[in-house]
């Protein structure tokens, strides 16, 4: 099969900067937009078909950013059929969404789920690359060269935005399913994490822990689909690894974690606490759906999303931040993370865990309430409608009797 552009791993970590960009999908500008995968019975299935509903790039204005134009809805559909598949292969297909669309010359993906972010270069529209349906046919003829489970595809590129938004509701209603089947399972109840390298080529020291309680960074990848995937492509990015011997139960460090990292991470770092943002804090990528961070004023933490708009507390964007944060790095005090695990009973334990949370997006204080109301701090958080900067942080949280600021919180030993 030809195309306008070439396609290889070679293109991984290519990265399309203003200058150079002449279209993009979903991103921070874009209110609606996500990726799915769905298992189907093959006869549901037409072989290859790949189908565009809505407007196609030669028909939508190139970026302008004086026009503030050239920013798009998308929804990308991957169906597909497998005897050898089960419903827990979704979400591991659908991850692949982000490594074969980097795979292809010019373009870029970045984040996963409804945070999904594709860019266009320049250098590619002049190639003829002008049309969404030759990235669904990239797609099938990666997904079906790469996975030989899959022996049925096809995929449906949206970017009718009245579309998307009537499908998301149950994009969001998978997501959170495959994230409730996780919730009672405890790093206890197994011998095997998983590991993800998924990021390496935009953060080359990066490895993503997964455990049954710690999601991926990017939220797209529990453990569960972690164990899935190992099992379907047993040399790809995402693999086994043993737990080892348990060093500290609170901050979580584990024998076979620090050796996996240090093979890894290319000898750059040799020791991860799973649990803790301070010392050896678990490296983050820049696919995190959200950054904890500490507040050093109120000796407490902050966290702040990606759809964010406008400075936190502490007068940063999520965008400053997450420069910061990302590349692969450990950095103390800052923390890229999955948002569903705020949900986790070891949520940066050895820190405080949400009790040491003193502020919150609206949005998120609200998306998670039931594990603040549990932690008895829910209405001692502030948000962006409470506070606007740090001057005003200490005397809201001091009026709000917040546990962490009145000393009630001791730290687990």
């Amino acid at each position: 099969m030809e195309f306008h552009v070439d396609i290889g791993p070679q293109y991984e970590g290519e990265v399309i900067r203003k200058e150079d960009l002449y279209m993009e999908f979903g991103g921070p500008n874009v209110a609606h937009k996500f990726e799915l995968a769905t298992l189907k019975s093959a006869d549901e299935i037409e072989h290859e078909k790949v189908e565009l509903i809505g407007p196609d790039i030669s028909e939508l204005e190139p970026y302008d950013e004086a026009k503030e134009g050239g920013s798009y809805p998308i929804a990308i559909l991957v169906d597909i059929a497998g005897e050898q598949l089960d419903k827990d292969a979704e979400p591991v297909i659908e991850r692949r969404i982000h490594m074969f669309t980097n795979f292809t010359e010019g373009w870029y993906h970045m984040n996963q789920r409804q945070d999904i972010w594709l860019r266009m270069n320049k250098a590619c529209a002049k190639k003829g690359f002008n049309s969404l349906k030759e990235l669904g046919e990239i797609y099938n003829f990666l997904f079906t060269s790469e996975m030989e489970i899959i022996e049925k595809i096809q995929t449906t590129i949206i970017t009718d935005e009245e579309k998307i938004k009537e499908l998301l509701p149950h994009a969001l209603e998978v997501y959170n399913a495959r994230n409730e089947r996780v919730r009672t399972l405890r790093d206890d109840d197994v011998d095997t994490f998983y590991g993800c390298v998924l990021c390496q080529s935009f953060a080359p020291t990066h490895v993503s822990i997964i455990t049954p309680d710690r999601i991926a960074n990017c939220g797209a990848i529990n453990w569960f689909d972690g164990r899935a995937a190992a099992k379907i492509d047993p040399e790809g990015p995402i693999f086994a690894i043993p737990k080892g011997e348990l060093v500290d139960p609170v901050k979580g460090e584990y024998t076979g974690v620090n050796k996996v990292e240090a093979e890894r991470s290319l000898g750059t770092y040799d020791r991860i606490y799973l649990y803790s943002a301070f010392e050896h804090p678990h490296t983050s990528c820049g696919c995190f759906e959200a950054i904890v961070f500490y507040i050093p004023e109120a000796d407490g933490f902050g966290v702040v999303h990606r759809e964010f708009k406008g400075e936190t507390v502490i007068g940063e964007t999520f965008s400053h931040m997450a420069g910061e944060t990302s590349g692969g790095r450990q950095v103390e005090g800052r923390l890229g993370t999955g948002l569903e695990q705020l949900r986790s009973p070891k949520f940066i334990q050895a820190d405080g865990g949400r009790k040491r949370i003193v502020w919150l997006p609206k949005e998120i204080k609200e998306r998670y309430k039931e594990a603040f109301e549990a932690d008895g701090v829910y209405d001692k958080i502030p948000t962006e409608e409470d506070v606007k900067n740090v001057d005003e942080l200490l005397p809201f949280l001091e009026k709000a009797g917040h546990p962490w600021i009145m000393g009630e919180v001791e730290l687990p030993t």
